[in-house]
């Protein structure tokens, strides 16, 4: 009989383990082997929803996050094998704008039960807390880098969320956050309506929906700050 695989979602960010369910907690104390973006961290967090003591009889396997090829097969040999296991993001909900779907898609291929834990998902709580359409939405993960490509994108997105009424959900790595607020500013309609969530269940949360104009008049620092970003319906 094969094993389980349990998605774990991390916290998103700082040392606040209060935000995971108990339920989560006590299945993760109950697996040994588990799969991960970086093992390090895995290993803190771990320990500090109360692995503390098991750390040592864990066994972890990393995904490389820039390999072209990964064998997910053998990282999910345990389950295979009938023991249970569990996938860890670096943040929030796993294989979700992480590399972790890869895993998911191999176990089903393997027709290994896949097992969703309840956690904090920045994507979601983003959208409860922007006062946007929260019934038809689309999350588009990260937009390209190249600064004329990533306005493009944004004129795009506004376009049809202004067509359409769907709120358009993205987000940037934090070091460039601030580039992505000067491409929304310079490339969007000044009565676009955009949400910026910030450092979410965190001590320092913040989170606002403005026009893009008032933004323009009142800019944050969003340098190294995890965000979420939202475009409405102006």
């Amino acid at each position: 009989m094969k094993g389980k695989l349990f998605l774990i979602p991390n916290t998103l960010g700082g040392e606040n383990t209060d935000i995971i369910p108990s339920h989560t907690v006590e299945t993760a104390k109950n697996i040994k082997f588990f799969i991960v973006e970086n093992e390090r961290n895995a290993r803190r967090y771990l320990s500090s929803i109360g692995l503390k003591g098991k750390i040592r009889d864990l066994e972890l396997f990393a995904i490389e996050k820039h390999a072209k090829r990964q064998n997910f097969e053998r990282m999910l040999a345990p389950a295979l094998a009938g023991a249970d296991m569990g996938l860890i993001s670096e943040a929030g909900c796993p294989s979700i704008a992480d590399p972790g779907e890869e895993v998911v898609s191999t176990a089903h291929k393997k027709r290994i039960k896949v097992v969703p834990l309840v956690g904090p998902s920045s994507i979601m709580l983003a959208l409860m807390a922007s006062g946007l359409n929260a019934e038809q939405f689309a999350f588009s993960a990260y937009l390209p880098i190249d600064q004329r490509q990533r306005e493009n994108a944004l004129q795009r997105l506004e376009s049809w969320a202004s067509k359409s009424g769907q709120t358009q959900i993205f987000m940037e790595t934090p070091f460039r956050n601030n580039q992505m607020l000067d491409s929304i500013i310079r490339s969007c309609n000044p009565k676009t309506r955009l949400c910026i969530a910030c450092n979410i269940t965190m001590k320092d949360e913040q989170i606002q929906t403005k026009s893009v104009q008032a933004w323009r008049e009142k800019k944050p620092d969003l340098h190294k700050k995890p965000c979420i970003f939202l475009i409405g319906k102006n």
